[in-house]
C-alpha cells in the first residue's frame, strides 16, 4: 500500500474516522493530564504542608502554560498542515513541515529554560505568590524548567503522530510516561522526602521517556512521514505558515497563563493563599472533564484537514456537526455532575475543611456555564483543522485576554462581589465568547461550504 493510501480519510463515514482518532486520543489527553493531576493530588495529600505546597504549585502554572504555548505554537501549528498536505498528496513538503516545526521546538525549548530561570522569582511573585508560597513554587519550576525541552518534544511532536492517523501510537507515547510517572510520583514525594522537588522530577523523567519514543516512531519506516533528526535548513515560507495556524494554540495558551495571572493577583488581593489555593483545585478539574472534548475536536482536526485539503467539503460539513453535538450533550453531562457532586471533586485534591466549604461555593460559580464550553471548542477545532488562523486567534483573545481577564479585574470591585467576581469571570467568558466563535464559524464558514471543491 502506498503511503498516500495509508489512512486515508476520504473513505469511511467522518465520524467513525474520527472516533477512530478521538478515542485514543482522548485516552492519550487523559493519561496526560495524569502528568500533572497526579502531582497536584499527591503534592495536596503531603502531611502538614499539603495545602501550602498546592498552592505554590498552583502559582507555577501561568510559567508552565507559557511553556505549553510555544508547544502548541510549533506543534499544533505544524500537524494540521502535515493533515491538508497529506490530503493534497505532497507527501515530501509535509515531512518538511514537520522537520521545521521539531526545530523550532528545540530551539525554542533552549531559550525558555534559560529566561525561565533567570526571571523565575519576580515572575512566580507576580504571579501570586507570597513569602510563605515561595519557597514550594521555586523548587517545582527549577526542576521543571530543566527539563521543558523533553515536555515540548514529547508532546509537541507527538500531534504529528496523531495528525498521520496513528492515534493509538500517539496514545501509547503518552501511556509509558504516565505510567513511569504514577510510579515515580510517591518514590520521590513520600519515600524520599522529596515533596514538590519529587514531584517535579517525576514529571520530568517521564515526558523524557515520552520524548524518546516518540521520536523514535517518527524516524522509523513505520511513519508514514518519517523525521530527520539532523539539523538543516529552516525554510522561512513554511515558518510563517506554522506560526500563522499556530498563533491560535498559542495564543489560547497564552491567555490562558494571562487569565491566570490575572485571577492569582486579584484572589490573594480579596481573599489570600487559601483562595489561590482553591483556583489551583478548580483549574484541575478542569483539566479533567475537559479531557474528553479536547481529545474530540483533536481527533477530528486531521480528518476534517484531510477532507479539506482533498475537496471533500459535504465530509466536512457532516464532521463538523458531528462535533458540535457530541461535544454540547457531553459538556451538558458534565456540567450536570459538577453541580450536583462539587464537594467530591475537590476533594480529590485536598480535604482541609475549609477549602472544601469555600471551594464548593467557587465551584458552582465558575462552572455555572460550563456547558457552552463545547461551542468554543467545536468552533476553535474547525477553524485550525481547516488552516483558518486568523478566525482561530481573534476568538482565542476574544473570550480570555477581551472579556476574561478585565472582568476578573473589574467585578471583584463592583456590588461587594469581592472574590465571587474572579469566579463568576467564566461562565460569562463562556457564554459571550463561546457564542461568538460558533457563529461566526457557521455563517463565515460552514454555510459556505459546498459539496465538492469546483473543478
Amino acid at each position: 500500500m502506498s503511503k498516500q493510501a495509508r489512512n486515508d480519510f476520504t473513505q469511511g463515514s467522518m465520524s467513525g474516522n474520527m472516533l477512530r482518532l478521538a478515542v485514543p486520543m482522548t485516552f492519550a489527553q487523559l493519561i496526560n493530564v495524569l502528568y500533572n493531576v497526579v502531582d497536584r493530588m499527591y503534592i495536596g495529600h503531603i502531611p502538614e504542608t499539603g495545602m501550602v505546597s498546592l498552592t505554590g504549585l498552583g502559582v507555577t502554572f501561568p510559567i508552565i502554560m507559557f511553556v505549553t504555548a510555544f508547544t502548541r505554537l510549533f506543534g499544533d501549528g505544524g500537524a494540521p498542515l502535515t493533515s491538508i498536505a497529506r490530503g493534497e498528496g505532497k507527501l515530501d513538503y509535509a515531512e518538511k513541515i514537520m522537520n521545521n516545526s521539531f526545530q523550532l521546538l528545540i530551539l525554542s525549548g533552549v531559550v525558555l529554560t534559560i529566561l525561565g530561570l533567570l526571571f523565575k522569582k519576580p515572575l512566580l511573585y507576580a504571579f501570586g505568590a507570597s513569602d510563605v508560597t515561595w519557597p514550594y513554587a521555586d523548587k517545582y519550576i527549577t526542576i521543571y524548567l530543566l527539563g521543558s525541552v523533553f515536555v515540548m518534544t514529547g508532546l509537541g511532536m507527538n500531534s504529528f503522530i496523531n495528525a498521520q492517523g496513528f492515534a493509538r501510537v500517539g496514545m501509547f507515547s503518552v501511556l509509558i510516561g504516565a505510567i513511569v510517572n504514577i510510579i515515580l510520583d510517591p518514590i520521590f514525594i513520600f519515600l524520599m522526602h522529596m515533596g514538590v522537588q519529587g514531584a517535579a522530577l517525576a514529571t520530568i523523567i517521564s515526558q523524557a521517556v515520552s520524548a524518546v519514543w516518540v521520536l523514535r516512531f517518527l524516524t522509523s519506516d513505520r511513519a508514514i512521514l518519517r523525521l530527520s533528526l539532523r539539523p538543516g535548513g529552516l525554510d522561512g515560507t513554511i515558518i510563517k505558515r506554522i506560526l500563522g495556524l499556530g498563533l491560535s494554540g498559542f495564543t489560547m495558551a497564552c491567555t490562558n497563563s494571562a487569565v491566570q495571572i490575572a485571577c492569582n493577583a486579584s484572589l490573594q488581593a480579596f481573599g489570600g493563599d487559601l483562595y489561590v489555593g482553591v483556583m489551583t483545585v478548580l483549574n484541575s478539574i478542569r483539566e479533567i472533564v475537559f479531557m474528553p472534548v479536547h481529545g474530540l475536536t483533536s481527533g477530528a482536526q486531521p480528518v476534517l484537514g484531510y477532507n479539506y485539503g482533498a475537496g471533500e467539503y459535504g465530509r466536512v460539513k457532516n464532521g463538523i456537526r458531528f462535533i458540535s453535538v457530541t461535544g454540547v450533550l457531553f459538556c451538558t453531562f458534565v456540567w450536570v455532575l459538577l453541580m450536583l457532586f462539587p464537594t467530591f471533586w475537590i476533594s480529590i485534591f485536598n480535604q482541609d475543611p475549609e477549602l472544601l466549604k469555600i471551594g464548593k461555593h467557587a465551584l458552582r460559580l465558575y462552572y455555572m456555564g460550563y456547558f457552552l464550553m463545547s461551542l468554543q471548542s467545536s468552533g476553535q477545532s474547525v477553524f485550525v483543522g481547516l488552516g483558518k488562523s486568523k478566525q482561530a486567534i481573534f476568538f482565542s483573545l476574544l473570550r480570555k485576554v477581551i472579556l476574561v481577564v478585565p472582568l476578573v479585574l473589574i467585578l471583584p470591585h463592583l456590588f461587594g462581589l469581592g472574590v465571587d467576581g474572579v469566579f463568576l469571570s467564566e461562565p460569562i467568558s463562556d457564554l459571550l465568547g463561546g457564542g461568538a466563535c460558533y457563529v461566526t464559524m457557521y455563517f463565515t464558514l460552514y454555510r459556505k461550504l459546498g459539496d465538492q471543491k469546483p473543478a
